[in-house]
């Protein structure tokens, strides 16, 4: 399992659209790791999640929710593995059994990932992950100090 913790940043009834925390990048490398340089890339915009709970929640609230890893698996090897696989077969079909040239070798190669990718965006569409809800936070009161303590 998957856990997260998130924060709700905003409601409409019941559905909370949760945020996750920012992650640090590490210290070893002071952001000059390949996956500093995407981020700066591509943007950090936040993402959020819509999630309906049973009960209402109030903006800052923390919730922690959990993912089956299995899904995680399924869903990377559908994504990445099948065009990949499509266009390895297609390419050694067209060598072996068409016995063409590389050229017509390369254009097989590039048909048959565009076809597993295009099975892959179908196949994401219907993966369906079940989030399940660990705990919900209460909310916690700032301590003040008390005059006279």
């Amino acid at each position: 399992m998957i856990e997260q913790t998130l924060t709700v940043v905003a409601l409409d009834g019941l559905t909370a659209f949760l945020e996750a925390p920012e992650k640090k990048s590490c210290e070893g490398c002071n952001g000059r790791c390949g996956s500093q340089v995407f981020s700066k890339l591509f943007g950090t915009a936040k993402k959020t999640l819509p999630y309906k709970f049973p009960q209402p929640l109030k903006i800052g609230q923390k919730v922690t929710l959990s993912l089956d890893d299995s899904h995680v698996v399924k869903h990377a090897f559908v994504v990445y593995m099948l065009p990949l696989c499509l266009s390895l077969i297609s390419a050694l079909f067209v060598a072996q059994v068409g016995l063409l040239s590389e050229g017509w070798q390369i254009i097989a190669a590039i048909f048959g990932a565009i076809i597993g990718y295009s099975i892959a965006k179908t196949r994401v569409k219907s993966l369906k992950h079940e989030i399940k809800v660990i705990k919900i936070h209460p909310i916690s009161i700032p301590l003040t100090q008390i005059d006279g303590d």
